[in-house]
């Protein structure tokens, strides 16, 4: 891409040999298909870096097998929830310019109130979904 592009519509895949690829726009759910396809071959070592606003919690559990994902809150509060072995559950407050690590396996999800910004940086190979 030669000028700027938004990272709420064009992610970014950190690939290997370190390297930066723009993604095509994010036009839903469907989108994370044709990106398993488009960067599959550098399996766990690659990342997607993505950008989202939400202005409510979430209503799924994820869990990334593969490797780490950090969470930077930009703007707004958010609740990241992170499900330890035990069942329990740690909570960690993120205010803007805060981060938090989930750990590869770790399910987690978060709440918020108001409108909340945050980058992600994920290792999304094999990523899995549960309703909260």
């Amino acid at each position: 891409m030669a000028g700027p592009s938004d990272l709420h519509e064009n992610f970014i895949h950190l690939g290997l040999g370190a390297t930066s690829v723009a993604q095509p726009p994010f036009d839903g759910m469907e989108w994370y298909a044709g990106y398993g396809q488009r960067h599959g071959n550098d399996g766990a070592e690659g990342r997607l870096v993505s950008m989202y606003r939400f202005d409510k919690s979430w209503d799924v559990w994820e869990m990334h097998p593969k490797g780490s994902e950090v969470v930077l809150c930009i703007s707004g509060a958010m609740d990241l929830i992170q499900e330890r072995p035990d069942g329990e559950d740690t909570r960690i407050s993120l205010s803007p310019g805060q981060y938090a690590i989930n750990a590869s396996g770790v399910w987690h999800t978060a709440d918020v109130e108001g409108e909340v910004e945050a980058l992600f940086i994920t290792a999304g190979e094999g990523t899995e979904h549960r309703p909260r």
